[in-house]
């Protein structure tokens, strides 16, 4: 006896071997015997064969219509083989039962399993609703298919076209399109990106990475809305009430920069002193809390810097009024410290709101191949600002020393100088990378300077209990470095505290902590009453959360295009072969660039030791390089490899 019976939510055949009560030994088609409840048979035959009974009935099942069978159906609980006979006729053959039971049991949309061989038919609205649902389905279906066939031969479908940065930053998983994308992707072996690529969706993989950050940080667009009417008078007026100084001041500065900061100025005391100033650009005087400049300020939070290009904080024509630029009266706020120059200690210091004439804006690019500290010390040379340069010099060293102390007694080592850095020239789709060494005199007095004016001013904001934003780090531990409302040493800069003042118009933190600076230096202990933002303002905390997550995001976009760049200069300039030192383990540094890889199977070898390596691929999307060990350099060859500009040290 054979019969058709359900195991498992499916339908078989087999062969009765034995049986004993309720339970059946079966022997299926494979071969293999399995036990059968009785109550899960649903038909007995003799003939056919249980095989050719399953063949039969598959085939005869795909002849049986649907739409007539839910007809043919009533809307009552029904059993298969009852229908069987109301369909097939009353001489209705086992195949035909075993048939009609596997239709209705391919056919949830149609019919509702009831219990074992039990069926009811789907209410007619529901069964429209589900049947419209797989058209769409199915239409939806090819339609991707389409979709597929377009982009794996490389050609963008029209209404991809406003949807392509939409698949590399935020996609929604379940449209159509991007299963179009990911699955074409997927047979050609590729990235989303790289197929975005290939189908010209994007001109480059320079406008992928640029049009991917832009689309997350800048949604709306880079440019700035209409500076308000009233701004720039009332600003204006503001200005020109400030007191005017005779001294005149002078800035250093990259040759691209013109956010420009801060100034500095040196005037010759009775005694053997000086009064050396820092003068800061004060946009605070040209925007209010939570006005429109504001909030788009405190939206962006800093600068953007990339190679050859920059997306600005405040707006072109606010910056063009506060920047620090030569040949004019410009509004500052003004740090002296009044020193004796023959011990280089600080007998006192001022904050002033007040104009100052800029005479000169320097640059780093004329000066730094010449004011060298051998230069300064055999004063010898012939630039601008000679003599103030000279006693800035041993000031600026006399704080770098203070603050190694502070550091070791932290706990810490004493810095260790950057000595190169590079700078990015950009023309089109060629780049330049220059060196420029780090650690002159020029930079150290810019640096030391301002570490003593964003400590001073930091601890002036907690003396007049003003709250600011500070910039704290323990020595060890985690989370080392962090913005937070309050001061707290920085063990790492050696000082007491520090608190980001002198770079307003480059950096939100800064315009803040100026609002605050604003209220102290005009309102005295009567500050923390009048400033912008007072005791736990909950707006300083959010701030302090967004420009953290911010910054950091710009700086992972800054050196994802400082590496684009130097994957284009490398194969710019066709090299094969490159010097480069170890920095730990498998990771290196080139020489000419700064560009960081790692390098798999590099071996073990101490830090700093010089290897030349074989450039074997390059990869503009995803930025990486794949690198082979040519030669390990003992130290004379690498002595030699350094002796010229070619090689330099970017530690």
């Amino acid at each position: 006896m054979n019969i058709f019976f359900e195991d498992s939510g499916s339908f078989k055949a087999g062969t009765v071997l034995s049986q004993q009560n309720e339970t059946l030994q079966v022997e299926g088609l494979g071969g293999r015997r399995i036990k059968v409840k009785s109550k899960d048979v649903l038909l007995e035959f003799s003939a056919p064969s249980a095989a050719a009974l399953m063949h039969s009935a598959e085939t005869c099942a795909q002849t049986i219509e649907l739409d007539f069978l839910w007809e043919c159906a009533g809307s009552d609980e029904f059993n298969f083989a009852v229908l069987a006979e109301e369909y097939f006729g009353p001489q209705v053959t086992s195949i035909e039962r075993a048939a009609l039971a596997l239709r209705l049991h391919s056919a949830p949309v149609y019919f509702r399993r009831k219990g074992r061989g039990h069926y009811q038919r789907a209410p007619e609205e529901q069964l429209k609703a589900a049947l419209a649902a797989l058209e769409r389905r199915r239409q939806q279906a090819a339609l991707q298919a389409t979709y597929e066939a377009e982009l794996k031969a490389h050609r963008l479908p029209a209404v991809f076209e406003d949807k392509v940065l939409t698949f590399l930053i935020k996609p929604d998983k379940n449209s159509i399109e991007y299963k179009a994308v990911e699955a074409a992707a997927s047979a050609c072996g590729t990235s989303v990106a790289q197929l975005m690529l290939d189908c010209g969706a994007l001109p480059s993989a320079r406008a992928l990475h640029e049009s991917r950050f832009l689309a997350e940080h800048f949604p709306q667009g880079t440019g700035f809305g209409p500076v308000p009417e009233t701004a720039e008078p009332a600003a204006e007026g503001r200005c020109a009430e400030l007191p005017v100084t005779e001294i005149q001041a002078f800035s250093i500065d990259d040759i691209s920069t013109t956010e420009i900061d801060d100034a500095f100025s040196v005037e010759w005391l009775e005694h053997g002193r000086l009064r050396i100033g820092v003068h800061i650009a004060v946009p605070a005087l040209g925007i209010a809390r939570d006005d429109m400049i504001d909030l788009q300020a405190r939206t962006r939070l800093s600068t953007v810097y990339v190679p050859g290009d920059k997306i600005t904080m405040l707006p072109a024509e606010l910056v063009d009024r506060f920047t620090l630029k030569e040949g004019g009266l410009r509004p500052v706020l003004s740090f002296y410290t009044i020193v004796d120059s023959a011990t280089q200690d600080i007998v006192a210091t001022e904050t002033r709101l007040e104009q100052v004439f800029i005479a000169h804006n320097l640059r780093h690019n004329w000066l730094d191949a010449i004011v060298t500290a051998e230069a300064i010390a055999a004063g010898e040379g012939d630039y601008l600002y000679k003599k103030e340069i000279a006693v800035l010099w041993p000031f600026a060293q006399a704080l770098y020393e203070k603050r190694q102390a502070a550091r070791i007694n932290y706990g810490l080592k004493r810095e260790t100088q950057r000595y190169t850095d590079f700078n990015f020239a950009i023309d089109g789709e060629s780049v330049s990378i220059t060196p420029r060494r780090r650690g002159s005199p020029l930079d150290l007095i810019v640096a030391e300077l301002a570490i003593l004016v964003n400590s001073s001013w930091g601890a002036a904001l907690a003396k007049y209990g003003v709250p600011g934003i500070y910039r704290a780090q323990r020595s060890f531990g985690a989370n080392r470095t962090r913005m937070q409302i309050g001061p707290a040493p920085h063990e790492g800069l050696g000082v007491e505290q520090y608190a980001w003042s002198t770079s307003p118009l480059r950096r939100y933190i800064d315009l803040v902590n100026q609002w605050q600076l604003l209220a102290c230096t005009q309102h005295g202990v009567a500050a923390k009453l009048v400033a912008p933002f007072k005791p736990k303002d909950a707006d300083l905390y959010v701030i302090v959360q967004n420009f953290e997550e911010i910054y950091q995001a710009y700086a992972d976009h800054q050196n994802r295009m400082e590496r684009f760049w130097c994957l284009r200069w490398l194969k710019q300039e066709k090299r094969e072969r490159m010097l480069a030192a170890v920095v730990k383990g498998d990771l290196v540094r080139f020489d000419e660039i700064p560009l960081l890889l790692h390098v798999p199977g590099l071996g073990v070898h101490a830090r700093d030791t010089k290897l030349w390596l074989d450039i074997l691929a390059l990869d503009e999307l995803t930025l990486e390089v794949s690198c082979r060990l040519a030669q390990v350099l003992e130290s004379s060859e690498a002595q030699t490899n350094l002796s010229g500009d070619t090689a330099l040290s970017c530690s």
